[in-house]
């Protein structure tokens, strides 16, 4: 490096220090980036590369580009959204210090996806979350943190589903950034997730992960003496979430004072939910979309502030196993449905609400301006208006809300101090209101009044010396001057008078008083900004002392917004109110899909009942046509227990729930080529897990299990796992459990607790028309031709369907008697007949194919494929 410019060198050394970083290097009004830095950027931001080494070769030139400092935030976040970390490196000096030709600079802050707490850069109504995960002999820990708001939440397991667990933790919270123990970056499960699923940064172990500086760090942030304490004794959680705080700290480069406490995900707290079930009841994200509409949290979502946005989704994905906790929140739900006036009147306070957590953290974080302390204390006026509406309520949760600190004195202390509209930065001045500093006011008095100031020493300097024509003049070179004309004077001049010059026709003095007013007048708007500066950290500093109390009023908020927003939706959809209970049984009345009713407004959705226990009907055997609205029926049923866990009304005339600790979901075909795992594969990885994991207290939600493979495997697959599930010895849970094999439906007569249902579907003509209607017993055809016809399958491939379904009737089904296709051309005319000779390799397909389970498309490829071997 010795033949590198001083700059190039600081900048070396810096870069050296952040390797995983892209370094915004601040030059003047600008941040350059060099290198390979300047390479990558200039890529994702369409910025021109270009060099200060033109005189050099080629392959000794610097690639280097920028942006202007006033405009950089827009391309960090593009940054940010693809995945990058980038330091900002700043000036700290106004000009060179002595003996250096360089400015003094360092990162002041690095950028990360998962620690990011910029309004700007991320959506109000979702967490943003980082996570740590370890795993190590048998034992693993998941902690996550937003940054941006202080949450802080950890789960520890053991034994050899340690992988498992942290799989559904990381589903749930879908972090952006995830700092990796050694063992957990060896896990090839873990690996697959996090890089197809989650697709998020991930950094390495670098040391974060051992035990006594893990230890050191929970101590120091959450003031405890045994670091084991908020983990509940695990010290792999220990090691989970002192590894996080660490990282967080590296990037934040400031105290984290927002994070005050650990939400321990404990057994016997909350529901946990497998990826798998998180994606298949589309909870907060459509299946196919991967947007937010279409999902259950768009229905229930019509909070006013971000804090009670983000409360309620966390309700959805954690949905609640202590009965009390759910009458506690049911009950207010009841109490803001029942009060309407009060209800609208705290919705329209709540609207006025600002992001209060993310507020506070930014002061915390001293990354706060005027602005933001300013929407603070307009939150804060808020306060007292919803605390003063809740004074009547009488539900426990909402007696606790109105408990609430107001933050009457910290609204205070921000209004008196800031004024209404502060700029942008708070180093350019006229951030603090007038009467806050009578040091303030009186720079601000000499900045705006300098002229009239000289005039009025003018005026007192005439009057004191009695020489008329004294004026107070102005150069460039002597500054401000005292000009006394020779004609003018006349006796003796006060002594304080100090003479400057003299020129042919005048004498010119300067006196400390002037001299101290041109010093005022000269650097008042830079002792102003300095002023204003010191008083503002100062504020925001007595403000952040404030953190546990803003904070625990901002949950509050958060909790009644969500209340409020399940009290409207009840009344909108006509939603009722469960009664919850430990029982096990499950009756709903009247049940209703809450999105499918939601998005289909415009068209009636056909409610049905569902009535399952631990006894005679554990296991529902469901059969019908394609499109008849089997998974429908069974989504609804699993989405009523989940919603009535987190506290809301549900969407049926009347429903008794007993809790269910998980529910489980095998849905749809999806395959995983990425992993390497084909659809069968995938469904059958998804149908251990179930098994593995759920209990006789478990809902299991199974469609079409065995569909993937032929039709003799698909039949035993399926009634092994459907025996499984409905014997009280092995699993006994309740169990809905779609499939177009009605052999499966013989399990009514030899398995207690096993129930056929099927939904109804009229034929008219050669269609269908689907009733929606869920009854006892079970379907006599799957109508898989006529719901081909409906999907617009060409008629020529409908009508040929139609007569092979014939023939494989007429021979037994699905084992005919040997019989031979004619395979000459000259017999063919668009019809093939079942009778005439075929080879033995076209009959042995349609053995082993299962009409019934054939989707259209896969139909008509059979077709296609059976055409082309007797052609050829």
């Amino acid at each position: 490096m010795t033949d590198l410019t001083p700059m190039k060198r600081q900048f070396r050394k810096i870069k050296e220090e952040n390797p995983d970083s892209l370094l915004f290097f601040r030059l003047g009004d600008f941040y350059e980036m060099f290198e390979e830095d300047a390479i990558t950027a200039s890529k994702i931001l369409n910025l021109t590369l270009t060099t200060r080494d033109r005189n050099k070769p080629p392959e000794e030139q610097t690639p280097m580009c920028g942006v202007p400092y006033h405009a950089a935030r827009a391309y960090i976040g593009q940054l940010l959204e693809r995945g990058y970390k980038v330091a900002i490196c700043d000036q700290l000096d106004q000009k060179p210090r002595k003996n250096s030709p360089l400015m003094r600079r360092e990162v002041v802050r690095i950028l990360s996806p998962g620690t990011v707490t910029d309004g700007e850069f991320l959506d109000a109504r979702s967490s943003n979350y980082i996570g740590s995960v370890y795993l190590a002999d048998g034992a693993g820990a998941a902690a996550f943190c937003d940054v941006s708001t202080g949450e802080f939440c950890a789960a520890a397991f053991s034994g050899e589903h340690s992988e498992e667990h942290i799989i559904n933790e990381l589903g749930r919270f879908s972090p952006r950034e995830i700092v990796v123990s050694e063992g957990a970056a060896e896990s090839r499960r873990l690996g697959q997730f996090m890089d197809m699923r989650l697709r998020c940064l991930k950094v390495a172990d670098d040391g974060r992960f051992e035990l006594d500086p893990c230890e050191q760090k929970v101590k120091a942030q959450f003031g405890v003496e045994n670091a084991e304490e908020p983990f509940g004794g695990s010290v792999p959680a220990v090691l989970a979430g002192g590894a996080l705080l660490t990282y967080i700290s590296e990037t934040q480069k400031c105290d984290m004072a927002n994070i005050r406490s650990v939400d321990l995900f404990e057994g016997g707290k909350y529901m946990e939910l497998d990826y798998a079930t998180q994606r298949n009841l589309e909870l907060t994200k459509c299946l196919s979309s991967g947007e937010r509409r279409g999902s259950l949290l768009s229905v229930l979502d019509m909070t006013k502030s971000p804090m009670g946005a983000r409360t309620l989704r966390a309700w959805v994905e954690r949905p609640l196993l202590s009965v009390v906790a759910i009458k506690r929140r049911l009950a207010a739900v009841t109490e803001l449905r029942q009060n309407s006036v009060m209800r609208g009147e705290l919705r329209r306070c709540l609207a006025n609400l600002g992001d209060m957590q993310r507020l506070m953290s930014r002061v915390v974080n001293k990354t706060a301006g005027g602005r933001d302390l300013l929407t603070l204390c307009e939150c804060g006026s808020e306060l007292p208006r919803i605390v003063k509406l809740l004074t009547d309520c009488s539900s426990p949760l909402l007696r606790e809300i109105f408990e609430m600190d107001s933050l009457e004195d910290v609204t205070w202390y921000i209004e008196r101090a800031v004024c209404d509209k502060p700029p942008v930065s708070i180093r350019e001045g006229g951030i603090l209101r007038e009467g806050y500093s009578e040091e303030v006011d009186r720079l601000r008095k000499i900045r705006d009044n300098g002229a009239q100031m000289v005039a009025e020493l003018e005026a007192r300097e005439r009057e004191r010396t009695g020489i008329k024509k004294l004026k107070v003049g102005y150069n460039k070179v002597f500054g401000y001057y005292i000009d006394i004309p020779n004609s003018a004077k006349a006796g003796e001049l006060p002594p304080e008078y100090i003479r400057r010059q003299t020129t042919s026709t005048a004498e010119r003095y300067y006196t400390a008083e002037l001299k101290e007013l041109e010093t005022e007048i000269a650097s008042a708007s830079e002792r102003i900004c300095e002023l204003e500066y010191d008083y503002f950290c100062e504020l925001r500093d007595r403000v952040a002392e404030q953190v546990d109390r803003v904070q625990e009023a901002a949950d509050h908020v958060g909790v009644l917004d969500a209340l409020c927003s399940l009290a409207e939706v009840s009344l909108r959809q006509n939603y009722c109110c469960p009664e919850v209970d430990l029982s096990g049984e499950i009756h709903i009345a009247d049940g209703r899909h809450p999105v499918v009713e939601y998005v289909q407004s415009d068209s009636l959705f056909v409610p049905n009942d569902t009535h399952m226990n631990t006894g005679d009907d554990r296991v529902a055997i469901i059969t019908g046509p394609n499109m008849a609205g089997k998974s429908t029926y069974m989504r609804q049923t699993a989405l009523i227990c989940i919603m009535a866990q987190i506290g809301s009304y549900v969407p049926a005339k009347s429903a008794t729930l007993g809790i269910v600790d998980r529910v489980f979901t095998r849905i749809g075909a999806s395959d995983d080529l990425a992993g390497g795992q084909s659809t069968f594969m995938v469904e059958m990885t998804e149908v251990a897990e179930i098994l593995r994991n759920a209990t006789r207290h478990s809902l299991i939600i199974l469609d079409e299990v065995g569909r993937g493979t032929s039709t003799y495997d698909g039949v035993a697959i399926a009634r092994a796992v459907l025996e499984y599930c409905a014997d009280p010895k092995t699993l006994g849970a309740k169990t809905l459990f779609s499939t177009h094999y009605h052999e499966l439906t013989v399990l009514e007569d030899s398995m207690p607790g096993v129930r056929n249902y099927y939904i109804t579907a009229k034929k008219k003509g050669e269609g269908l028309i689907f009733l929606r209607r869920v009854v006892r017993g079970s379907a006599e055809d799957s109508y898989g031709i006529e719901v081909a016809q409906l999907a617009g399958v060409p008629q020529r491939v409908v009508k040929r369907a139609r007569t092979c379904l014939d023939e494989l009737v007429k021979n037994g089904g699905s084992a005919p008697a040997p019989v031979r296709m004619s395979a000459r051309a000259a017999d063919y005319d668009g019809q093939l007949s079942l009778g005439d000779t075929a080879s033995d390799e076209v009959l042995a397909r349609l053995k082993t194919a299962s009409v019934e389970t054939m989707s259209p498309i896969e139909a008509m490829n059979l077709l296609y494929e059976l055409k082309r071997k007797l052609e050829g």
